[in-house]
């Protein structure tokens, strides 16, 4: 089976989702998947429906380098389910909590620091760092 058979799904649900800068190609028998999504909700999507598909990405054939758009000094919407976005001293679940953002608050991108954590500020001057996962652009 062509890799971009057996990845067809995911491909075209990131057509579908308007990902920017999408663009496919195929070395060595490693599909190269890259481009910017929209959303967490978007990024997230794509990554759950990777794992549907080759389950804990075990064939190694899909090399996947997505995306969230922000720029920096973008605002970003909290995205979590109702609760508190925490904002640590560093881009780890072992840093210290300094503060944290409300469910649906507001805030500014200073740094992607990777894909997972991103330097922010509130509106009240609160810094540090958050899981982007939890992090949308502002609609």
């Amino acid at each position: 089976m062509a890799l971009q058979d057996k990845y067809a799904e995911l491909l075209q649900a990131a057509a579908n989702m308007g990902v920017a800068n999408f663009s496919t190609a195929e070395q060595n028998g490693v599909l190269h998947v890259s481009g910017t999504a929209n959303s967490t909700a978007d990024y997230d999507a794509l990554w759950a429906m990777y794992n549907k598909i080759d389950p804990n990405m075990a064939s190694g054939d899909l090399m996947m380098n997505i995306e969230i758009k922000a720029d920096i000094g973008a605002r970003l919407k909290v995205t979590t389910e109702t609760s508190n976005l925490n904002i640590r001293s560093t881009p780890s679940t072992e840093g210290e909590i300094v503060g944290k953002a409300a469910h649906l608050e507001i805030v500014t991108l200073l740094e992607k620091t990777d894909d997972s954590w991103w330097k922010i500020r509130t509106a009240d001057g609160e810094e540090g760092f958050a899981y982007a996962q939890y992090l949308s652009p502002e609609a």
